[in-house]
């Protein structure tokens, strides 16, 4: 038995291949496959079994797509009524994999169909190995059961019983491979481990120490951070199966005048994915603007529409591509062209630009503390706000601004805030598309601020692998 993980960076996402001497198996794999193709070829294994767990809320799965280009089988949850061509497994079933015995464990909370596979390596004896849990158990957290609003309590309740009374039994040398780690959305408060073991969950999990199942629910059905939009949208696409990459659009280099053309004929939004000071500095009227050093992914799934055409603007060819395979991964599909040339050429045509103020964290200190009128919004999730904020400020999460502007007078100087300067500059650009003429963005954030003595210690800023909601639990 050989195990490789693959760790997807912004999405914190966990794939895995579990090798034997001629054959393997992928489980919960990432939509772009070719990863897993090379590995296999590289190990001399071909791919013959796709397992997946659940129906992956926070991206595309490549199940369909790994099956295409290998030939192999897709295992799925029988209750998830997949729509493609599959083989359900359900508790009680096994798969096997040369040596290995692959058990099924129905493990209900995170989501309804959720399964785990329970490895056995009979070559070596016959105690489990390693478990898939996927989004049931993760290091120092577990699978949140409030993707499903209706049916938190329920699910919470499927969860507890998931966990104490099925993979609590496993013994504590079992290994846990999850499917997700730090920085995902999953879960609340991810630790920055990749893997672990049951009884190191057993010991150490804040969660799995709450005995009481009343107080476990009430736990995991409250203060839960908020779910981006397409966790609303990626588990059905999955169900269904998602568009091969194949059939998506490529990526036509444009010259200004047809990126301007193609904007006015097709109604395409623009989404720039350069650096926020860039963007602040100049910048195509009305463009989204989601910088792609930061969570990319998770924010283009979360505020843009899926069913718009884009055009993207970057610093060149390759950082567009880039962008266009991280959106893919969260199911923002409709990206068919880039800004060959740049801004540069752009403004060397003559076109309309915009910007915004890019403020230092003493630019802001002395508007603080002078005699200027101006909002000051803070666009963290509510736990980094509690635990940090500047007096005045206003809380209002980065996505929420596209309903919530509304709250703000247009009319006043408005300075956006967040932890570094990256969710503030997507703000910055909501409130660009509704019609706030004076917006700021603060380089450096409350990371700088706190930095320069104006403010108390970013815990999340000193911890830079946890998860960002990690600080509301700890101390």
């Amino acid at each position: 038995m050989l195990l490789k993980q693959f760790f997807t960076g912004k999405i914190a996402h966990s794939s895995y291949i579990l090798a034997g001497k001629t054959s393997c198996a992928v489980v919960d794999p990432r939509r772009d496959v070719d990863v897993y193709i090379n590995e296999a070829l590289a190990m001399g294994t071909a791919i013959t079994h796709i397992l997946e767990t659940h129906l992956h809320a926070d991206f595309l799965s490549g199940h369909l797509e790994l099956a295409k280009k290998t030939g192999a089988r897709i295992y799925a949850p029988a209750s998830a009524s997949c729509a493609f061509n599959h083989v359900p497994v359900s508790d009680g079933e096994r798969i096997r994999l040369e040596d290995m015995d692959i058990a099924v464990w129905e493990t209900p909370g995170h989501t309804p169909e959720h399964v785990t596979y329970i490895v056995t390596d009979r070559s070596r004896g016959d105690g489990p190995v390693g478990a898939f849990v996927g989004d049931v158990l993760f290091v120092g957290d577990v699978g949140r059961p409030d993707l499903f609003p209706d049916r938190s309590e329920e699910l919470a309740d499927k969860l507890y019983y998931s966990l104490h009374d099925k993979l609590l039994s496993l013994p504590d040398y079992c290994e846990v491979y999850p499917a997700h780690g730090a920085g995902s959305l999953c879960g609340r408060s991810l630790g920055a481990k990749r893997l672990t073991t049951i009884g190191y969950e057993r010991a150490f999990n804040p969660s799995l120490q709450i005995k009481d199942k009343t107080a476990f629910i009430s736990s995991l059905t409250t203060n839960m951070p908020s779910a981006p939009d397409h966790f609303g949208r990626c588990s059905d696409i999955n169900r269904r199966g998602p568009a091969l990459l194949s059939e998506l659009p490529a990526l036509e280099s444009l010259t200004p005048p047809a990126f301007r053309s193609r904007m006015r004929q097709s109604g395409a939004a623009v989404l720039d994915v350069r650096g926020y000071a860039a963007f602040a500095a100049l910048h195509i009227p009305g463009a989204w603007h989601i910088d792609l050093s930061g969570n990319f992914p998770t924010f283009a799934g979360w505020v843009l529409p899926p069913d718009q055409d884009l055009l993207l603007v970057a610093d060149d060819y390759e950082e567009a591509l880039e962008a266009k395979q991280w959106a893919a991964r969260t199911g923002i599909d409709r990206i068919g062209g880039w800004l060959a040339g740049g801004m540069t050429d752009w403004a060397l045509a003559g076109f309309e630009t915009d910007r915004l103020g890019l403020l230092s964290v003493e630019d802001l200190h002395a508007m603080l503390t002078g005699h200027q009128t101006f909002t000051l919004v803070d666009v963290r999730a509510p736990q980094e706000y509690a635990e940090n904020h500047i007096e005045g400020a206003v809380n209002i999460p980065t996505a929420d601004l596209r309903t919530r502007w509304a709250e703000l007078d247009r009319g006043k100087p408005t300075v956006v805030i967040c932890s570094a300067g990256i969710r503030a500059g997507l703000g910055a650009c909501i409130l660009k598309r509704q019609g706030f003429r004076e917006v700021y963005n603060v380089a450096g954030g409350m990371a700088g601020y706190s930095a320069a003595g104006y403010a108390g210690p970013c815990t999340v800023c000193v911890i830079p692998h946890g998860s960002r909601y990690f600080s509301n639990f700890i101390g």
